[in-house]
């Protein structure tokens, strides 16, 4: 299958990432990493490299300028976050591969709190969103506004975490799934997890985004 990469500057900053397309792609997924990661997480590019082989077009680029993430409160600025993935839903509006392809977010630790955040914002251009060990519980009252199908993927040990989860769940008034990857800890180190992750995502999306598995490769 033929998979068109390209480097990408984002929005009025000109945020670095990668935008990669495949020739038959049926949809897009755009990745916000957490705090302490780039667009160069190794943990999303593994994910995104399997939506590719599902015909899911990527995005991953930087959430903040360098000198943005030197202030640590900017970390966990998930209003900042969110408005840097809407600038990326506008951005992808102009370029002529993603046209017409319903667009998915992908969002790890306080990048899925921003995922859901703007979501919640734009619900009509938001077909699909999953979180990975993220902190839902972080977009606070937007929570209840959420109409996009959510998949909240958490690991067994990562036990702080899996209760926010659930209580973010809770309020969760969307479709939604929770799914807890047993024995894993916060990063999904431990052998099988990151691939349980992966093809719980990759599922989600080619659901939601009509691919059919016969189609899928």
């Amino acid at each position: 299958m033929a998979i068109n990469h390209q480097s990408v500057a984002i929005g009025p900053l000109a945020l670095p990432g990668d935008l990669t397309v495949p020739a038959t792609a049926a949809g897009l997924v755009i990745f916000a990493h957490g705090s302490g990661s780039s667009h160069h997480s190794a943990r999303n590019r593994a994910v995104a490299q399997a939506l590719q082989h599902r015909r899911i077009a990527t995005l991953l680029f930087d959430l903040l300028t360098p000198e943005e993430a030197e202030q640590r409160s900017n970390v966990f600025d998930i209003d900042l976050l969110a408005q840097r993935l809407l600038q990326a839903l506008d951005w992808l509006r102009g370029v002529a591969a993603a046209q017409g392809l319903p667009m998915g977010l992908f969002g790890a630790s306080t990048g899925a709190a921003a995922a859901l955040v703007a979501s919640a914002q734009r619900p009509r251009e938001v077909a699909a969103l999953v979180s990975r060990g993220g902190r839902p519980d972080l977009a606070g009252p937007m929570l209840g506004d959420v109409r996009t199908p959510t998949l909240l993927i958490v690991g067994g040990a990562d036990v702080d975490v899996l209760q926010l989860n659930m209580a973010a769940y809770a309020k969760l008034k969307c479709e939604k799934r929770l799914e807890i990857v047993p024995r894993a800890t916060h990063l999904f180190a431990e052998a099988g997890a990151m691939e349980s992750v992966t093809r719980l995502a990759r599922d989600w999306f080619a659901l939601h985004f009509g691919i059919s598995p016969a189609r899928s490769g």
